[in-house]
């Protein structure tokens, strides 16, 4: 049987991440003890009230029928959420809708709103689902410069007129992946202006807006006068709560927008499983405690991992904020390469810059998801590389 693939499958590359793992397989085999900085997976476990929780709601005959959508409890403590936290009302009926993981509502939010040959606004570097949605989509990707005088921040004033005019949509992710720029008010203001002037609907990715390491937590683009007006913010319960594996989010903000993303999810699932729901529900309301533990920790690692690398030469990003380190390494090699080679070489796992846009050629994304420790020796280990 000759089995061919769609042609829209050639947009949908296997990620490096596997191959990355795979090498590091085989470097393992010969000794090599790992150090994996590359995926952000949380390596802190979720908080015991949330596992319980989980586990007792589980064992109930009646918790295994479909839920169709996001429960009433679920729903109100994000509304509860956003307003304890924010300081931005949200009606829960209306102006929220749960998704299955942000990953799932990321890629497929550009369906509800984008027809092919749109143009969709983003960043390069930028988080691999963007692109996936976009091409998912059919839309055509414009890449705003991330500019290192702004701290980082996408400027829109580099975007032509032409194109600003064509867009449909603009995704922003702040404090970012792979980069952990930090947004302001001022900024947002910015960002409101320009979707207005030129009517192009704004998605900001929150999913690291509990990882702030100094002052105030950064500011939610809902909280900005007329945002909810022009477009909607997506988190996620992966990160902040440990609960990557539960595949649980939501994207917040306009009702219109938000009725048409739930007409698009009425027709590709049937809700999340109601232990989980339920689970996100109690953390939510229980987020103060919660994600105080995990400031305190990831902000350790945050100082450990980037002090480390500039003592080596490396060129770090500043932040307050995310899970991650950007930083550019200190030698004449492509990023692809030398990833492969610090993991043989040392047994450091971290992410090519490439990964996330040609903008990123000469950098490496580091997760902060080992402990305090590892990370020192993950430094001790990159000052022996050879290149």
């Amino acid at each position: 049987m000759n089995i061919i693939p769609s042609k829209k499958m050639s947009l949908f590359e296997p990620a490096i991440f596997g191959d990355l793992k795979n090498y590091a397989k085989q470097q393992e085999a010969k000794g090599m003890h790992l150090i994996d900085l590359s995926l952000g997976s949380p390596d802190i476990p979720p908080h015991e009230m949330l596992r319980n929780h989980m586990s007792e709601l589980s064992k109930r005959s009646s918790s295994y029928g479909y839920t169709l959508s996001g429960s009433k409890e679920f729903l109100e403590a994000v509304a509860n959420y956003y307003k304890r936290v924010n300081k931005v009302d949200l009606v829960p009926e209306t102006e929220i809708v749960q998704t299955i993981g942000s990953q799932e509502g990321l890629v497929h939010l550009p369906v509800a709103f984008c027809d092919p040959e749109d143009i969709v606004l983003t960043t390069n570097p930028g988080y691999v689902a963007y692109a996936a949605g976009i091409n998912l989509a059919g839309a055509k990707p414009y890449y705003i410069p991330l500019d290192e005088n702004r701290g980082f921040l996408p400027n829109l004033k580099a975007i032509p007129d032409d194109v600003a005019e064509k867009a449909k949509l603009l995704i922003l992710n702040m404090p970012g992946n792979p980069v952990p720029m930090s947004p302001s008010i001022e900024y947002f203001t910015e960002v409101v202006e320009f979707a207005k002037k030129y009517n192009v609907i704004v998605l900001h990715d929150a999913a690291y807006s509990e990882f702030y390491f100094t002052g105030d937590a950064p500011i939610s683009f809902l909280a900005t006068p007329g945002a909810k007006e022009v477009g909607l913010e997506i988190n996620s319960l992966s990160k902040s709560f440990s609960l990557a594996g539960a595949r649980v989010a939501y994207i917040v903000g306009n009702a219109e927008m938000i009725s048409i993303i739930k007409q698009l999810k009425s027709n590709l699932d049937f809700g999340i499983f109601d232990p989980i729901q339920s689970t996100a529900a109690l953390a939510l309301d229980h987020a103060e405690e919660i994600t105080a533990t995990l400031r305190s920790t990831f902000s350790e690692r945050h100082i450990t991992l980037m002090n480390g690398l500039k003592e080596l030469g490396w060129e770090v990003a500043p932040s307050n904020g995310g899970m991650f380190v950007w930083a550019k390494y200190p030698y004449e090699i492509d990023s692809v390469s030398f990833a492969f080679k610090a993991i043989e070489q040392t047994g450091v796992l971290m992410v090519p810059g490439t990964t996330f846009g040609s903008e990123g050629e000469g950098y490496m994304r580091l997760a902060l998801v080992q402990e305090k420790e590892l990370l020192e020796e993950a430094v001790k280990r990159l000052k022996n590389l050879s290149i």
